[in-house]
């Protein structure tokens, strides 16, 4: 059971995320307390130290001071914020998390250059009005950045402690 929930919650609260905030602009407060509890419930249970767990949360607590700042001065939206502070409290200080921001950052700059280039072409005046696409194709709101958060979730995952100890205990079955 506790190797199911490593193997589902992180991939399918990140996957939840990028749909969301394409759809509706929006990631539901519920995503990052799912990953927070999970993770607080889930990491002692593995046989993590709880000085490798003292530095999981201290990435956390550091990350969401970084992007409360970049929220506060209106450089980021407060549901991309707290993902990001939920995302490294499974990352914790190290590789994974660096390798996280570099990937969510490419990710997002990519995005980014992507959309701006959609709305600017008579394609996004066509296909604007698609349940999928009007968030992309409307001008007038930002960047749905939860989608490259999630995919950079997603890609850093397996190198994760959690993700290897999970691995290890399912070869063993």
């Amino acid at each position: 059971m506790l190797v199911a929930a490593i193997f589902i919650v992180f991939p399918f609260c990140m996957a939840y995320a990028a749909i969301s905030d394409m759809l509706s602009m929006t990631i539901a407060n519920r995503v990052s307390l799912l990953l927070v509890a999970t993770f607080l419930i889930i990491a002692p249970l593995t046989g993590m130290t709880w000085s490798d767990y003292g530095w999981h949360l201290a990435a956390g607590v550091v990350v969401l001071s970084v992007t409360f700042t970049l929220f506060a001065i209106g450089g980021m939206g407060g549901g991309d914020a707290k993902l990001l502070a939920a995302t490294a409290l499974w990352m914790g200080f190290g590789q994974e998390l660096m390798q996280y921001l570099v990937y969510s950052a490419a990710l997002g700059g990519l995005l980014t250059m992507l959309i701006l280039v959609y709305r600017r072409s008579p394609l996004s005046v066509y296909t604007g009005h698609n349940i999928f696409l009007r968030n992309l194709a409307d001008r007038d709101v930002g960047i749905p950045y939860g989608i490259a958060l999630g995919l950079g979730g997603i890609a850093t995952y397996p190198n994760t402690a959690l993700v290897q100890w999970a691995l290890d205990r399912a070869a063993g079955l």
